[in-house]
C-alpha cells in the first residue's frame, strides 16, 4: 500500500463530510511537514480505492459533491437503512421529499413555481429545506416582484449521495 495512503483514510474516516482533494493535500502537507507530489497524493487515493473495492469490506470511498467520504456499499443498504428505522426517525418529510424533488429537477425554481406544481402552500416546507441547508437561495427571478429563486446544495449532494445533478434518476425512469 502507498505510505500516504494510510494518512489520507484517518482524514476521510474521521469526518462526516467530503473532504476534497485539495483539503486532503493541505492537510498532508502541514501534518506531515513535507511538500507532496498531487500525482503522489492521487496515487494513494486510488490504492484506497482498489482497497476498499475488495468485496470483503461493506463500504467504499466515494467521491460525492467534489470531495472524498467513506459510504457503505449498495448491497449493505437494506441493513443500515433498517438500523436507521429503526434508531431515528424519518428526517424528511413526504412533503419536504416533495418539493426538494421539484427543486432539484426544476432549479432555479421560485417559491412560487413549487406551489403552482404542488398544489399547495410551500413557505413551511422551504423554510425547513433552507434550515437543513439542502437547498439555497440562488438569485431572484426577473419576474413580476422578483422572487428569490431556489436550487439544491451541496449538503443535498452529499444528502443522497450524489457527485453531480446529472446522477439524479431520469425523470423517463419513475415508475408510476
Amino acid at each position: 500500500m502507498h505510505p500516504l495512503a494510510p494518512h489520507i483514510e484517518a482524514l476521510i474516516f474521521a469526518t462526516d463530510q467530503p473532504v476534497t482533494f485539495d483539503e486532503i493535500v493541505s492537510c498532508l502537507r502541514e501534518a506531515l511537514g513535507q511538500d507532496f507530489a498531487e500525482a503522489e497524493v492521487r496515487e494513494a487515493l486510488e490504492a484506497l480505492h482498489q482497497r476498499y473495492a475488495d468485496p470483503a469490506f461493506a463500504f467504499e470511498i466515494v467521491e460525492v459533491a467534489e470531495g472524498y467520504q467513506f459510504m457503505t456499499k449498495g448491497a449493505y443498504h437494506p441493513v443500515v437503512a433498517t438500523w436507521l428505522k429503526q434508531t431515528t426517525r424519518k428526517r424528511l418529510s413526504r412533503a419536504a421529499l416533495e418539493t426538494l424533488a421539484i427543486i432539484a429537477y426544476k432549479q432555479p425554481v421560485t417559491k412560487g413555481e413549487v406551489e403552482q406544481i404542488r398544489g399547495v402552500n410551500c413557505d413551511y416546507t422551504i423554510q425547513k429545506l433552507l434550515e437543513k441547508e439542502l437547498v439555497a437561495i440562488v438569485g431572484r427571478s426577473e419576474g413580476p416582484g422578483r422572487p428569490l429563486l431556489y436550487g439544491t446544495s451541496e449538503k443535498f449532494m452529499d444528502y443522497f449521495g450524489l457527485k453531480s445533478l446529472d446522477d439524479l434518476p431520469k425523470p423517463k425512469d419513475f415508475k408510476t
